[in-house]
């Protein structure tokens, strides 16, 4: 039986996932304030102070690796941390010599990490060439599901496959209107929707990576069926209106502006809301095989 994870060692797992949101180097004082915020938000008290020791050098993973005292709070730190780098389907150098620097560290074991990896990238690189049904409305609908299926899976890593799986349906809504995008441009306009930040990110990270374990963590604010639940039907929601806004975006030339096509987000965002409960029992049915290579492997038939 293992032992629950202290609120001391759930808070550094916390810093050092912001350490991990923060490890591709490309953060600007604006995308650090939102970290801070998230941080804060999920119960890291001292995350403003964080930010300024990892800026100064002082603060190194050594040091937060050293203040955990369970083997199941070290390789939950290592899990969260991967998550945080792999959010988005690929890590860049510095996102990787960190890693490769906190698993040795931690003595943490990647391996189910790198099988994680290794079956999102299969999946969406499989299914790159899927064909699309005539009425995209049900397509955009299917996606939705499965990336709130994800959310709820009882798999720590699960959500690595969200934002790639949305990444790719964009991108074939894209060449179902003749546009053929390279993943740069489809990122860039995620990204214009405030999707796939790393406040964001680390947000469903920490949630999922303290779902389910004991304790009630930083003061009962993480974890438990309901905050999982509530997780899938944001991803719902995000992803039904991400596809939908998409599809008008490249129907029309993508000639929308910045601001119309926020607006159309937050539109398809509320139905995408007001749909999840009717939905919910499709969602929970997609996630109850219970594994990440089935759900995935649910998108590529």
């Amino acid at each position: 039986m293992t032992s629950p994870i202290s609120s001391q060692d759930a808070s550094t797992i916390l810093a050092i996932a912001t350490l991990a949101a923060m490890a591709d180097g490309r953060h600007d004082q604006a995308e650090q304030a939102r970290l801070t915020e998230a941080a804060t938000a999920l119960g890291l008290t001292n995350a403003a102070e964080i930010m300024t020791q990892v800026h100064d050098g002082a603060l190194t993973v050594d040091t937060l690796v050293a203040r955990l005292d369970s083997p199941q709070a070290r390789q939950a730190a290592y899990d969260a941390a991967a998550a945080v780098c792999h959010a988005d389907g690929w890590i860049n150098p510095s996102e990787g010599t960190f890693l490769r620097q906190l698993a040795t560290a931690l003595g943490a074991n990647t391996t189910a990490t790198d099988d994680a990896v290794a079956i999102v990238n299969r999946a969406t690189g499989e299914s790159a060439g899927t064909t699309l049904p005539n009425e995209l409305d049900t397509y955009i609908l299917d996606q939705a599901i499965v990336t709130a299926g994800l959310e709820i899976l009882p798999d720590g890593l699960a959500n690595l496959g969200i934002l790639p799986l949305q990444l790719r349906m964009v991108q074939q809504i894209g060449a179902k209107h003749g546009q053929p995008l390279d993943i740069n441009q489809v990122k860039d306009l995620a990204a214009t929707l405030g999707l796939g930040a790393a406040a964001q990110v680390l947000e469903q990270v920490v949630r999922r990576t303290f779902g389910g374990l004991a304790g009630g963590l930083l003061g009962g604010l993480l974890g438990g069926t309901a905050g999982l639940a509530s997780g899938a039907a944001v991803t719902f929601a995000a992803t039904y209106a991400l596809g939908h806004a998409a599809n008008q975006y490249y129907a029309q030339n993508r000639q929308l502006s910045t601001a119309d096509l926020k607006a159309l987000f937050a539109r398809f965002r509320g139905e995408g809301d007001t749909m999840f409960p009717r939905v919910e029992a499709r969602v929970r049915s997609a996630a109850s095989s219970g594994s990440l290579s089935d759900i995935l492997r649910s998108v590529t038939r």
